[in-house]
């Protein structure tokens, strides 16, 4: 096989690795309450179970970014390949597993199995993108962003997936959970056997022997600084808002929120497939800059958003916005500092997940709790003092607040139809969960709210909205402050001689030049 054919099949085994990640991600989320009336899962333990797929994500890239450029890619995505076999196998086993051992040891299957998930995604995140940023040295913006399509690609086909066979709403039919979750194993199987039989390259820094100390003095330079703290806002406003934006948009779109969530993953998908045409007329650092604009004016659009013809609008504006940022910025990283090899990569895609899961999902959540409480404590306190939270919430240096508390919004949302069938679960249980008592209050609490749930709904569900609007309106300002520190890189660079890529060569080849 040529050369060109081995890199082109690397850098589709390297594609479905994160494509993998997508389509499971995608069909979890859709098949949470088929969990919950097999098992008898509580929602609580389904947020524990959800949990364990996100469980230090950023921090494996990190981690494993420190040690790939010694070892090589193989090993890590072999590694990767067996714990997502092991995740799959954990995950499917669920059903026989509670058959002969019960709840307790279906929960534990199930936790594991999306933990195990997780791990092999960080491994994969950390291997891909130096992977493909050494197949193509002189490319790297526009084959990662082609890269990071295969996110959004799997997202259109588990949400997809989701629409057409998950759930009592399925559009097409219902089938049992494992059919749809067992085809995140194909690819899976698709990357392993094209890995297994390959021989992949040595990373640039390795093949010029760069030593592990070279590359962690790479962090020295206050450019590469600048784009950690900003790539950290981009996980922060993108995978933030992406884990926020379906459930503030149902009360917008109601039953079509998975269609736009849907749409706009189709866009990424296809756009990203041009990143390289567009760099070549607007510079990588450019196209960052417009793509902060967009993402602004997109989140300013959705949070007054009240049509779903204006919805749809506004989310596009918003995936234009959102489409080129994180692969672009890895593609400025590999280019400008190659010499930082996997590490460099891998801090910039760490410190990007590691923002999304410890600032941008809290904060958003935290704006829309403030918004949400004090609009309905004004215009109605009496219902306000019926679902405030008993505890309350502090993020940095924000003060500390009472929001509303989720459970009981949800239970009055479906008029307590979950809470039934938890009750009823803990009442028939040999041995109570611990969640029981938590259970137990709700009832006792919601034997008196739903008196006046009927007239309760409405400015419940109001205020709902206005925490979501008005946090993405806070949130959009993120993007702005972005554009603004990307169009200085623009001006520091043109200052400087303009934006060039470097280049560092194998031992014996000299040392480092720029194009």
């Amino acid at each position: 096989m040529s050369e060109n054919n081995s890199s082109r099949t690397i850098f589709l085994a390297s594609f479905l690795t994160i494509f993998a990640a997508g389509v499971g991600f995608a069909v979890r989320g859709a098949i949470l309450n088929d969990w919950a009336d097999q098992f008898g899962f509580t929602k609580t333990e389904l947020g524990t179970i959800t949990g364990g797929g996100l469980v230090g994500f950023g921090l494996v890239i990190i981690l494993s970014s420190l040690i790939l450029d010694r070892v090589g890619y193989k090993p890590i995505l072999m590694l990767a390949f067996a714990l997502h076999l092991a995740s799959a196998v954990l995950t499917l086993a669920a059903t026989p597993v509670y058959n002969a051992s019960g709840k307790d040891a279906t929960f534990a299957c199930l936790y594991w199995g999306m933990f195990l998930f997780s791990i092999g995604n960080g491994l994969c995140e950390a291997a891909v993108n130096p992977l493909v940023a050494t197949l193509y040295p002189k490319a790297k913006t526009h084959y990662l962003n082609i890269l990071h399509a295969s996110w959004p690609g799997g997202l259109i086909v588990g949400g997809m997936l989701a629409y057409w066979f998950c759930g009592e709403n399925a559009v097409i039919t219902r089938l049992q959970w494992e059919i749809p979750m067992a085809t995140f194993v194909v690819p899976v199987v698709l990357y392993g056997a094209m890995i297994a039989f390959k021989r992949l390259p040595e990373s640039e820094a390795s093949a010029a022997g760069v030593s592990v100390g070279q590359m962690v003095a790479q962090f020295a330079s206050p450019i590469l600084l600048l784009l950690l703290v900003i790539h950290a806002m981009v996980g922060y406003v993108e995978l933030g808002t992406d884990s926020w934006i379906t459930n503030i948009m149902e009360n917008v779109v109601k039953d079509k929120a998975i269609l736009l969530f849907v749409y706009t993953s189709a866009l990424m998908f296809i756009l990203r497939f041009f990143a390289g045409p567009i760099v070549e007329h607007v510079n990588p650092l450019g196209l960052l800059a417009i793509s902060g604009v967009l993402g602004f004016i997109g989140l300013t659009m959705l949070s007054t958003a009240e049509a779903v013809g204006m919805a749809f609008v506004a989310a596009t504006v918003y995936a234009l916005g959102k489409t080129f940022l994180w692969p672009t910025m890895l593609g400025v990283a590999g280019e400008r500092f190659p010499r930082g090899g996997a590490i460099v990569m891998g801090t910039m895609g760490g410190i990007g997940m590691l923002s999304a899961g410890l600032l941008g999902g809290p904060m958003i959540g935290y704006k829309q709790d403030y918004f949400a409480s004090q609009h309905l404590k004004e215009k109605a306190p009496a219902v306000f003092e019926r679902y405030v939270s008993e505890t309350k919430n502090k993020q940095l240096f924000l003060p500390e607040i009472a929001g509303l508390d989720g459970a009981k919004v949800g239970v009055l949302k479906n008029d307590g139809k979950d809470l039934e069938r938890d009750f009823k679960i803990i009442s028939e249980a040999k041995d109570k969960p611990a969640v029981a008592a938590e259970i137990e209050k709700m009832h006792s609490w919601w034997q008196t709210a739903k008196t006046t749930a009927a007239a309760d709904k409405p400015p419940v569900e109001e205020a709902g909205i206005f925490g979501g609007r008005e946090a993405l309106r806070i949130t959009a300002y993120v993007p702005a402050t972005m554009a603004v520190l990307y169009l200085l890189l623009v001006v520091y660079f043109r200052l400087t001689g303009g934006y060039k890529q470097v280049e560092i060569h194998h031992q014996g080849e000299g040392a480092m030049s720029e194009l």
